[in-house]
C-alpha cells in the first residue's frame, strides 16, 4: 500500500467523483467475473447510496488526492442498491443489540485492485460500525467482491441472485461477527 493512500469521511463535495469511481468499478472491475450482459443488468442493483454519504458512514480512499476506493456501513435496513434502487431500500433504523450492521457499496477503481484498498474500507466500517454498538456486520457481495469478503471472515448466508429482465446477477448474502470495541484481535 503506498504512503499517500489516505482514508476519509465522504461528504457532499465527493459525490462527482463517487459516481465516476462507482461507474468505472462497475463497469470494468467486473469485468473478469460477469458477462457483459450481466454487467449492464447490474447497473440496476448496484450504485453509490448518497444516504451514506448524508449518513456520515461513507468512506472515501484517494491516492494523491484522488479517489480509489470507497465504501460504507449502515444502521439502516437496506442491503444493497444505489439511489436508483427504490424498491431494494428500506430506511428503517436497525437495532444494534439484535441487527448486523449493512456493510455497503464498496468499490475500488480498476486500476487500483490488490492494493488493500478494500481491506481498509471494510476494516474502517468494521470498527465504526462497533464502536456504534453492533456485534455483527451483513453484506451482499458481488461476484467481484466475494473472495475479499471472505478472506476478511465473512461467511455465506445464502445465494440471492438479482434477476434483472431475465439477466442473472450474481449476489451472496455473507455475514461476520464483529470484533468488540477495545479488543486487539
Amino acid at each position: 500500500m503506498s504512503d499517500a493512500l489516505t482514508i476519509r469521511r465522504a461528504v457532499e463535495d465527493d459525490l462527482d467523483a463517487l459516481r465516476d469511481l462507482t461507474t468505472l468499478a462497475i463497469e470494468r472491475g467486473q469485468a473478469a467475473v460477469l458477462t457483459p450482459a450481466q454487467i449492464v443488468a447490474s447497473r440496476a442493483v448496484m450504485g453509490l447510496d448518497t444516504q451514506l454519504v448524508r449518513d456520515g458512514t461513507y468512506f472515501i480512499v484517494e491516492e494523491d488526492g484522488v479517489a480509489v476506493g470507497c465504501g460504507g456501513w449502515s444502521r439502516r435496513a437496506t442491503l444493497y442498491g444505489g439511489d436508483h434502487s427504490a424498491g431494494l431500500r428500506d430506511p428503517a433504523q436497525l437495532d444494534p443489540s439484535r441487527d448486523a450492521a449493512r456493510i455497503r457499496a464498496m468499490y475500488t477503481h480498476p486500476d487500483h485492485v490488490r492494493r488493500g484498498i478494500g481491506r481498509m474500507v471494510l476494516d474502517r466500517c468494521e470498527q465504526a460500525a462497533a464502536e456504534a454498538g453492533f456485534t455483527a456486520g451483513e453484506l451482499m457481495s458481488t461476484a467481484s467482491g466475494e473472495r475479499l469478503y471472505a478472506a476478511s471472515g465473512y461467511r455465506p448466508l445464502e445465494r440471492a441472485d438479482a434477476n434483472v429482465d431475465g439477466i442473472v446477477v450474481p449476489l451472496i448474502r455473507m455475514r461476520k461477527i464483529l470484533r468488540p470495541v477495545g479488543t486487539g484481535g
